[in-house]
Formats: structure tokens, C-alpha cells, sequence
């Protein structure tokens, strides 16, 4: 299905790879000549030459203003924010200095929608963003219109462009687009006229070849993609660049629902070869001069290769909790106990507390396995063509009367619009099923929230721990597996007996024309670039505030280790749920309430608990009696200097710090990180981190993203304190590392500091972006 065929580099010579082990310039030219083709020259044969052919150089170096191509500096062409993440954006640029939006910026209203939690705070925030449209000059998108993607990609996506969006899912590479997502500051960064900084990212060919067979959609191929990539890390932080004779025979709508799927691999970034078919949906879609004809160079050098033949993708399931826990449907039926029982067992894991019970293996009955709900929603599912092809399979029949539920989702009016026109949406309505408008929220636990103990299939994103809304402190839990539209519509069909779309009798689904109505998107969306109005007022709900005072980094550190995670892999979701704290962030402080609340509830107390004793250190004044417990923290540090405690406690700040194995995989929102620094935090101590974006959110809210050595991981324990000297010098020189000590022992430990560029460290020294750039104004 899908085979990582080299990991060590790999060349594209004029349509035909090469990534032999060993491969040399004398090899390549000897199977030339075979084939009648003239040879390379050695200046051909280069890597460093032949890196310069990939359609990600081309993109990249367009968008760089370093003139350095090993160290990028990039400026995009346009930015996207949905409404849980662009009131904290703008909020932050305005403190540094915003004046107007200097290139197109979208604000969708996709996430928050329902406006169903905290009275009038969602639409509260729906107003501050049109109120910054006008004001800034940005385009606003009323709720309903469209997910924050889809738009970008009927609108704004088009050869050789660049995108950056504050989410994680911000992918448009079929349409010759680089999209990448990332945490509110880097969009802060634009908006103020810098760049988006960082070295030139390695470049994995996914080379396509093949057809996919009837009943495999984009979710398929793209489980099988996630599933064999992530486990390793071999994409992490690398480009993909989707080529080969397979890319002709897929949809633009059957392209854009793998790319958006890329994000679980964790790369940065996509790009696809475009073809007639991307011109043809960029002129339905008004824009005919946005399509731009990309494809590698005769000679091209990628850093690794993955070979994916279509005609082998099956049906697929990623079962929770995490989409690389994928199995095609076939191998998942024929083991199904064995499978069910590794999940629950990962359950009990998860959830040890006695009240918390998911019992996925009570699902296998009569031999067959049995799903409580349906949903196909989002970027990810909710095109036209995925819910073209449902409406077709299931046609004149009805999804029963029984627990199953079926909601489909549609990305935006216009495909509705189209549905309606072309008579699918009379058919699923007809069948039972429920047609909602574009909206995100079942991808993120805002919408279709299962009933406890339920599996749910989607076609949708992620299906990583409570994000589809339960929550475990509170008894409830269910889960979600992630399916193609294709396979939900199969399911349905059998009143919710999970069942993969190869399994029904084969029929042809007639073409459709897809005809784009832009009319509902002119009588209704504010499209204001290059018409700010300085005069006109932010409009503030009361959830609205402002981000806390945030200090510069001290002289000394002592760090309380508020939590402790040990897991593999820790999520975004994890460290501040999503749901229903989504309508919580406008509100820094009353979000932070919620960070990991649903993995250590007694995390925020401890933060708070440290940060009290950090108040009370910047309080003292000479002569003035310390607490006992500060007088204590002060005299173990004192004891690893031979300082006095009236001599550290001026120069020594508090703050809280977390340590997990690998933190960040998932989403890109900055409230992961900046909860953590509203509640006292100054660092997070890893062994790898999981995403760039998360990383980048910890540096651009001021805290430290500190790696250790694995073999000194069971020296951190929850509520242990180390002692960090002279971290503020050890910033500011470039210094790869620091020696902490564990307190009250005063035990060594190294931290690794390491890729920081000078503005990372400019940023970790005054506290936060928002100081560095007031500090720079």
C-alpha cells in the first residue's frame, strides 16, 4: 500500500526514480544510456544542485527575503484565523503595535459557531473580528459560510503561493499552495511586518502511482500515509511533495482531502504537481490567473521517498487514539477482539479511574461490530464530492430507525448551495440523515457529542483522546474512529453495522458538474484588504481582555514541576482541551483554568500555588521576613552557590514548569502554551518535542523549551524543584546548554537549549513576543 522506500535520499530524473543504496553518478548514467537518454554531468548529479529542481525550492525560495536559501526568512501572501484563535492575535498585535493588516488576512467564524456556551461570548467574539476587518482591513466570514480551509481554498489558494494559518490543518498544496499552520504569534509576526524564520526544511517525494479502487476515498489514502509514516518521526518538520502518474487520475476535491490529512504525519508543509484539472477548479472557482503549472525539475533530488501504489489502498479505520492507529477495515473486521481489547486496555491506561469505563469490545455483536454515529464534517470531509458520492450510494434507502445517527456537514454555503441544486441533499435528508452548515465543531468536541460509551465514525481530522467532547473526571467517555465518507455512507446503509464501501455491489457513480456560486459569499462576507479605517472602534465583549503582565526572564530560576507526563506522546488537546473551553479564549485567565484538566487536574492548582510564593518574592524588601516555604526554596539554592538567601532571592525568579516525553502533536493553537505562562510557567522540559509549532508557541510566549537526555528522564518527578543559575546569561550568550540542580540535594543536571536563533532568544529574554516587540517599537 504504502512503502517509505528510501529515508536516505532518492532521485527523479526525467520521470524515473532512482534510491539505490549507494547510487552513483556512473550508476544513473549506465541506465540512461539503456534507455537511450543523454547522461547527467556531475554538476547534474549534485544533491546541493539537484535539491534546487523540488517545487517546495521553488515556492519557498519565492516567499524567502534572507537571500540566503539555507536559512529561510519568509513573508506569505496571505493569513487565516478562525474565531478561537484571532481575537487572541489581533489582541497581541495591537499591544505590538498594529496599525493595519499589511497583507489579506481572513477571519472565519467556523469554530464557535453555535455560540452555545458562556451566554453571549461566541458572538461577542464574531463581533470584535468584523469590527477588526474594519478597522484593520481583513476579510470577515459570518458563521455558517464556511470552514476556515475550504474558504481558503475556494478563494485565496493558487500556484506558488504561501498561506499561514493559526491551525494546525492549514494545507492547500493540490492547488500549488505551501500551507502552513502555526500558533497565533507567528501570524502576529506578519501582521507586523516580520518573517517567518527557518532553516531550509528537507523534502520527502510521496510519489503516487495507480488509481484508487471503487470505494477508496482520500481518508483511505491518507490513513495509510499516516499510519506508515508517524510512528518513526521520518517526516517530522519536512515537506511533502506529492508527484507522480498517480496524482492525474485524482479528483482536485479527492487531493485536497489527503493534503489535509498531511498535518498527522506531522510535517510542515505540502505541495502537489498541478495539472488541467487544478486550472479547471481554479476557473469554476472565479480565479483562472491564480493557477500556475508546478512539477519537478528534469533532474530533482529529494531527501527520502515514499511510494504509495493506489490500486493497493483499502478501506481504512484509524481507531482511537490517534489516526495513526489505522487498519484496513478488512484486517480490522478479521481481528476485531484482539484490536478492540489493545484499545481497551490503552483505555484503562489512559483513565484509571474506576468510574471511567469504555467497553469497545461489547461492540462485537453476532459477529459483527456495531457503530452508534456517523459524521462527515470539516475540511476533511465535508466536499462537495465526498458528500456527493454518500447521497449516491445511499440513494433511495433509509439509515434505520435504530441508535445510529447520521450528520453531514458541509464545508461551505457553496457546496450546500450545489447539493441542493444537484438534488443530493433531498436524498440524505430523505434517508435520515441530517444536513447541518459548515461548521468545525464535531472535529473538535463542539458539535455531535457522542452519548457516553459510544463509538462514533467520522470522517473528520483527529481522533485523539476527548476530542470529541466527553469528559472522563466527570464519568464520561467515548470514542471516535476515523473513516472515509465513502465506507460512513456503507455503514449507514446497514443501520450502523460497520461495513467498508468495497463491500457493496459495485456501481458506477455518475459525473457531476460541480458549478461554484460565489453570489452568497459577495451579499454576505466583508471583504475590506487595502480599506482599514483607523477610525473605527474594536468592539469588546466582557469575555474580551487583555493578555497579563508578563515579565522578563530573571537572572535565576527555580522551577516547581507542577506535572509529570510520561506518555509516549502528549497532545495539544491534552494540555488545554478543546470543546467547550474553546469559548474561553478571548479570556486568558479564565482559560487557564482549564489547562490539563482533563490529563492533571491538580496541575493549575500547583502552578497557582508556586506563582503565590513568586508574588511574595517580588513583594519582599530587605529586613522583611520571608514564609517558611520561600525561606526554605532560597536556602537549598543558596547552598549550591555558597550565595546568601538575601543575596539570591532579588535575582532568583519562581515559575512552573511541566515535563513530558514528546509534547505538542496536534493542533496549533498557542493557548497549549500560553495558558502555561499566564499560570506562573517558564519552561517545558522534553525529550523531543512533536511539532515545530508548539515549540515555537512556548519561545514566542517567553517560556524555555528545555530537552534533556532520555537516560535522565526518571530524574524528574512531579513537584520536584530544580535550581537554574544564571539562565538569563546562559540565553543571552548562545549557550547549547545549562547546569540546573535538583533541589534540596543540589544534584547536577544538564538542560539542552539548543536551535534557538538570536530572536528566540530575544524573545525568551524579555518574557514574551508581545515585550520584545514593545521593547523594539
Amino acid at each position: 500500500m504504502v512503502k517509505i522506500i528510501s529515508k536516505n535520499g532518492a532521485y527523479l530524473i526525467r520521470n524515473r526514480l532512482f534510491a539505490e543504496p549507494g547510487l552513483t553518478a556512473a550508476i544513473v548514467n549506465q541506465a540512461l544510456r539503456q534507455e537511450g537518454m543523454p547522461p547527467l554531468s556531475d554538476e547534474e548529479f549534485d544533491p546541493t544542485q539537484a535539491k534546487t529542481g523540488t517545487m517546495a525550492y521553488q515556492v519557498l525560495t519565492s516567499h524567502n527575503t534572507s537571500g540566503n536559501p539555507s536559512s529561510l526568512k519568509l513573508k506569505f501572501d496571505a493569513l487565516a484565523s478562525h474565531d478561537i484563535t484571532y481575537v487572541g492575535i489581533i489582541q497581541t498585535a495591537k499591544a505590538s503595535g498594529l496599525e493595519q493588516f499589511p497583507l489579506p488576512y481572513v477571519l472565519t467564524n467556523c469554530h464557535n459557531s453555535l455560540c452555545m456556551v458562556g451566554g453571549t461570548i461566541n458572538e461577542d467574539d464574531h463581533v470584535f473580528g468584523l469590527s477588526a476587518a474594519r478597522k484593520y482591513g481583513g476579510y470577515f466570514v459570518p458563521a455558517h459560510q464556511a470552514v476556515i480551509h475550504q474558504f481558503m481554498r475556494e478563494m485565496f489558494a493558487g500556484g506558488n503561493r504561501m498561506i499561514l494559518g493559526s491551525d494546525s490543518h492549514t494545507r492547500y498544496g493540490p492547488l500549488g499552495t505551501m500551507g502552513i499552520g502555526e500558533g497565533g504569534p507567528e501570524l502576529v509576526k506578519q501582521l507586523l511586518g516580520r518573517t517567518y524564520d527557518l532553516p531550509y526544511p528537507e523534502v520527502v517525494a510521496v510519489y503516487l502511482e495507480g488509481e484508487p479502487p471503487w470505494g477508496v476515498g482520500p481518508q483511505d489514502v491518507a490513513l495509510a500515509l499516516i499510519k506508515a509514516v508517524f510512528k518513526s518521526g521520518f517526516v517530522k518538520n519536512k515537506v511533502l511533495e506529492f508527484i507522480g502518474p498517480g496524482v492525474a487520475n485524482l479528483s482536485v476535491d479527492y487531493r485536497n482531502g489527503i493534503d489535509v490529512m498531511t498535518t498527522e504525519t506531522t510535517c510542515l508543509s505540502s505541495i502537489w504537481q498541478t495539472d488541467e484539472q487544478v486550472a479547471e477548479y481554479l476557473r469554476i472557482h472565479g480565479r483562472p490567473e491564480a493557477y500556475r503549472r508546478l512539477e519537478p525539475a528534469a533532474v530533482t533530488y529529494y531527501d527520502g521517498l515514499i511510494r504509495i501504489n493506489l490500486n493497493t489502498i483499502e478501506p481504512m479505520i484509524a481507531l482511537p487514539y490517534h489516526p495513526s492507529n489505522a487498519y484496513s477495515i478488512r484486517e480490522f473486521k478479521e481481528h476485531a477482539g484482539d484490536i478492540l481489547a489493545a484499545v481497551d486496555a490503552e483505555t484503562k491506561k489512559l483513565y484509571p479511574q474506576p468510574d471511567v469505563k469504555l467497553d469497545l469490545t461489547g461492540k462485537i455483536r453476532n459477529g459483527q461490530i456495531c457503530v452508534d454515529q456517523g459524521v462527515v464534517a470539516g475540511c476533511a470531509g465535508g466536499t462537495f464530492e465526498n458528500i456527493w458520492t454518500m447521497a449516491e450510494l445511499i440513494g433511495e434507502n433509509a439509515i434505520g430507525r435504530g441508535e445510529f445517527a447520521l450528520s453531514i456537514y458541509p464545508a461551505s454555503q457553496p457546496v450546500n448551495l450545489e447539493l441542493i441544486k444537484k438534488g443530493a441533499a433531498t436524498k440524505l435528508l430523505q434517508s435520515g440523515a441530517t444536513l447541518r452548515t459548515a461548521f468545525c465543531g464535531p472535529c473538535f468536541g463542539a458539535g455531535d457529542i457522542p452519548a457516553n460509551g459510544m463509538l462514533s465514525i467520522r470522517h473528520t481530522t483527529r481522533n485523539f483522546p476527548n476530542r470529541e467532547g466527553s469528559k472522563p473526571r466527570e464519568g464520561q467517555l467515548a470514542a471516535v474512529a476515523l473513516m472515509d465518507a465513502r465506507s460512513i455512507a456503507a455503514t449507514a446503509l446497514r443501520g450502523g453495522v460497520l461495513t467498508a464501501a468495497t463491500e457493496l455491489e459495485p456501481r458506477p457513480i455518475p459525473p457531476v458538474s460541480y458549478d461554484f456560486d460565489r453570489s452568497v459569499y459577495r451579499r454576505r462576507i466583508y471583504a475590506g484588504f487595502g480599506q482599514a479605517d483607523p477610525e473605527a472602534n474594536l468592539k469588546y465583549g466582557p469575555n474580551i481582555t487583555d493578555w497579563p503582565e508578563m515579565r522578563a526572564l530573571p537572572n535565576d530560576l527555580i522551577l516547581k514541576l507542577a506535572a509529570v507526563i510520561t506518555d509516549p506522546v502528549t497532545t495539544t488537546d491534552e494540555l488545554i482541551p478543546s470543546g467547550e473551553t474553546s469559548s474561553y479564549r478571548s479570556n486568558p485567565l479564565k482559560l487557564a483554568e482549564f489547562t490539563l484538566s482533563r490529563k492533571d487536574p491538580d496541575y493549575v492548582p500547583k502552578a497557582k500555588a508556586f506563582a503565590r510564593l513568586e508574588q511574595e518574592r517580588r513583594a519582599w524588601t530587605k529586613g522583611q521576613d520571608l514564609s517558611v516555604e520561600l525561606a526554605q526554596l532560597m536556602a537549598a539554592a543558596a547552598g549550591v552557590t555558597g550565595q546568601t538567601v538575601e543575596g539570591l532571592i532579588t535575582e532568583t525568579g519562581l515559575g512552573s514548569a511541566l515535563f513530558a516525553v514528546k509534547p505538542g502533536d496536534g493542533s496549533a493553537r498557542e493557548q497549549a502554551a500560553s495558558c502555561q505562562k499566564v499560570l506562573g510557567g517558564w519552561a517545558n522540559i522534553a525529550v523531543e518535542y512533536a511539532t515545530k509549532r508548539y515549540r515555537s508557541n512556548l519561545i514566542n510566549w517567553g517560556m524555555i523549551p528545555f530537552t534533556i537526555d532520555p537516560a535522565d528522564q526518571g530524574r524528574l518527578v512531579v513537584d520536584g524543584l530544580l535550581y537554574i543559575p544564571a539562565i538569563r546569561t546562559a540565553i543571552r550568550s548562545g549557550a547549547a546548554q545549562v547546569q540546573a540542580y535538583l533541589l534540596p540535594e543540589g544534584l547536577p543536571l544538564w538542560l539542552k537549549i539548543e536551535n534557538l536563533s538570536p530572536e528566540e532568544r530575544a524573545i525568551i529574554l524579555a518574557g514574551s513576543l508581545i515585550n520584545h516587540y514593545a521593547n523594539n517599537r
